[in-house]
């Protein structure tokens, strides 16, 4: 039997072209609403950000970061999928620019045991073979992971520090949604990390991410296996890479469901729900994409009060969840109201009718 990733990447190869026209044509337009930039762009600018240039050089190296080991991509395809990448680099360098205006930093101590505990379960030898062949130095990883935790700590300083839950709106929340806390059956506690092979209409995950082809969702779906078989926590990585809207705000919970409801999912998922093992991620994938379940808990059938355990810290994260995402989308959008962008490769692209532009051919080599 063929392999997934060769199938579906000799199936997509001739729309590639024409997919690739779409994204950037999407984002041309979308650029318009931010202030365009001012200076004058040097030949190798993808974008540039409040006059700062985000470079080929800058996207490739951010690339061979994160791009997995797999089926080799031909020119369009490695082109596309750094455009992508380009979207997410734009909103970083916002986040980390306004990090430097409120003076956050990440002390040295702490990106060495970050950097130590990313990398425990890798042996040293197959760390140095990974990082010849993606070409990077341990400085690049490092630098890597110093801006997403620059990031992280400007979001727990603007977003989550102000989100405050009272006792008096738990109890609120309870009493208007008494019946939601009277079980009638067994229930499960579920959450979910979906990957799809199709553009969102909208994307709530942190990081912006979005897998657009079946090649790229089962590219994501990888680099989200091998998050969390390294340890990283579900809610996080959901949080930051999950398509589905309205869970990824909330870490991918998607709350109690029914065992009558379960039992009515495909066989698959329904599977994966009532036969996994406590904290067990379960994978499941086919032509349409990815979803990877965590069984939470288990709340059996019965009245709950605020009393019991668990209740009120079950209200508290939702409406604190919730909130959270909300400040959050607010947050990015006013960042970006108030920025200068030009996405530069998106106008190369349009004027080259759709083909990969010289320089960015050149920069590959």
């Amino acid at each position: 039997m063929m392999p997934m990733s060769t199938h579906l990447f000799r199936y997509f190869r001739p729309a590639f072209r024409r997919l690739v026209l779409s994204i950037l044509v999407v984002a041309a337009v979308a650029g318009c609403h931010s202030k365009p930039a001012a200076t004058p762009v040097s030949e190798n600018a993808w974008a540039v950000v409040n006059a700062h240039e985000i470079t080929a050089a800058d996207v490739d190296k951010a690339w061979r970061r994160s791009e997995q080991s797999g089926q080799p991509l031909g020119e369009d395809e490695l082109f596309a999928a750094k455009v992508a990448l380009l979207d997410q680099l734009i909103a970083q360098e916002l986040f980390l620019a306004k990090a430097a205006s409120l003076k956050i930093d990440v002390p040295p101590a702490d990106l060495d045991a970050a950097f130590a505990e990313a990398r425990k379960s890798i042996p040293e030898e197959a760390f140095k073979q990974e990082l010849a062949r993606r070409n990077l130095t341990e400085a690049d990883m490092r630098e890597g992971l110093r801006r997403e935790m620059l990031v992280q700590k400007l979001f727990e300083r603007e977003v989550a520090s102000k989100v405050a839950v009272a006792d008096e709106e738990i109890a609120a929340f309870y009493d208007a949604n008494k019946a939601q806390f009277n079980r009638t059956e067994e229930a499960y506690r579920v959450a979910q990390i979906v990957v799809t092979p199709v553009r969102e209409n909208q994307i709530a995950n942190r990081t912006g991410s979005d897998a657009t082809t079946a090649l790229e969702s089962v590219q994501k779906y990888r680099m989200i296996m091998e998050k969390l078989k390294g340890g990283a926590q579900f809610g996080e990585v959901a949080a930051d890479f999950s398509e589905d809207p309205q869970s990824a705000p909330r870490g991918g919970d998607l709350g109690f469901i029914p065992l009558s409801v379960v039992q009515k999912y495909p066989p698959r998922l329904r599977d994966a729900v009532l036969k996994a093992k406590p904290g067990a991620a379960q994978a499941i994938g086919d032509g349409t994409g990815f979803v990877i379940v965590l069984v939470l808990g288990t709340d059996p059938a019965g009245q709950k009060t605020l009393d019991t355990p668990g209740v009120k810290d079950a209200i508290r994260e939702s409406l604190k969840s919730r909130r959270e995402g909300l400040l959050r989308a607010a947050y990015v959008d006013s960042l970006r109201n108030g920025a200068a962008v030009e996405n530069v490769i998106a106008r190369r692209v349009v004027e080259a009718q759709g083909k990969v532009p010289a320089v960015a051919r050149a920069a590959s080599r």
